[in-house]
């Protein structure tokens, strides 16, 4: 039976260790030079509405180095951009891929594809979620925190579809999650209210960043204005110039705090040069760890491995 990933909440906790499991094994034998070919023969399909460098670079390599094929589609490019029914589009990509990622704007339209796909669809990014990218997320807080269990991670910024996907993964994993966010850009109300009566974990959320920081283990912050919201740019610098992640706020945190940042970044607005390229920064690891996860993510969809027991 197919395994799609549409958000971070439709998985449960052993699908998380899997992946990570798989990940980090994944990663390991790649520094040790040893070529994979897991999915030798397999074709992914990659139908993008968005731009992307680390997410479709990651997806194509990744699937490079298992020994499959990338094919990248701009999605204006397609017959849906003449109007194809996506569930007309959906079921002949499936008789041509073994597995589709998709980057668009709405997540209806990705689960519409999902409903009509015989392979498995992977949310490569919508305007609500990102899942993907907070599995490497997690992947990178693990390998330099040694896990995840009892750590404060902290989301400074908008409350955009990269914390809806942290909202997510802390509902499923029992994490401590605090969000400073102004009031006018907090987290959708839906998403973090689902998240809250599903979940085991804390998560809070609080437009005060110092207060947020305090003695805090990962502190993780994205842009202020999210692709197709640079028309708000302007007005975004003077919402959230105190929510800038920079020496003065890491002050508050664990000495031993790391930072992340899923890229690209704006220096000297979302984050400062003095933070992003300093000691506590793992923000190129975190690049990295794109690759080894969608690595793990593909193999084990694609190849219809057990989620629990690959």
């Amino acid at each position: 039976m197919k395994k799609d990933i549409l958000t971070l909440i439709d998985l449960n906790k052993e699908d998380f260790e899997c992946f990570f499991n798989r990940a980090f094994e994944l990663k390991k034998r790649h520094k040790q030079g040893i070529v994979e070919t897991s999915l030798a023969g397999k074709t992914l399909g990659l139908v993008f509405d968005k731009p992307s460098t680390r997410t479709r670079l990651s997806f194509e390599t990744a699937m490079a180095q298992l020994g499959g094929t990338a094919i990248f589609i701009a999605a204006s490019d397609t017959q849906m951009a003449r109007n194809e029914p996506v569930k007309d589009t959906a079921r002949a990509l499936s008789r041509y891929l073994d597995g589709l990622a998709i980057r668009t704007f709405s997540q209806d339209l990705l689960a519409e594809f999902a409903k009509y796909s015989s392979i498995s669809v992977i949310n490569a990014l919508t305007d609500l979620y990102h899942p993907c990218q907070v599995l490497s997320d997690l992947m990178t807080v693990i390998e330099f925190k040694k896990g995840y269990k009892g750590l404060k991670m902290v989301w400074v910024g908008d409350g955009n579809n990269v914390s809806h996907s942290w909202i997510n993964a802390a509902s499923v994993l029992g994490l401590n999650l605090v969000l400073a966010c102004p009031q006018e850009y907090l987290p959708d109300r839906a998403i973090l209210d689902a998240a809250i009566e599903k979940g085991s974990g804390s998560i809070e959320i609080t437009s005060d960043p110092f207060a947020a920081a305090a003695h805090a283990d990962v502190i993780y912050t994205d842009v202020w204005a999210s692709m197709g919201k640079e028309s708000e740019s302007v007005l975004r610098k003077q919402v959230f110039k105190s929510f800038q992640v920079n020496q003065d706020l890491l002050k508050e945190a664990s000495k031993e705090v790391i930072v992340m940042h899923c890229l690209p970044a704006h220096r000297g607005e979302e984050i400062s040069e003095a933070v992003l390229e300093g000691p506590c920064s793992v923000i190129w690891e975190q690049a990295e760890n794109k690759l080894h996860m969608h690595k793990a993510i593909l193999e084990i969809l694609i190849s219809n491995r057990s989620m629990t027991n690959s």
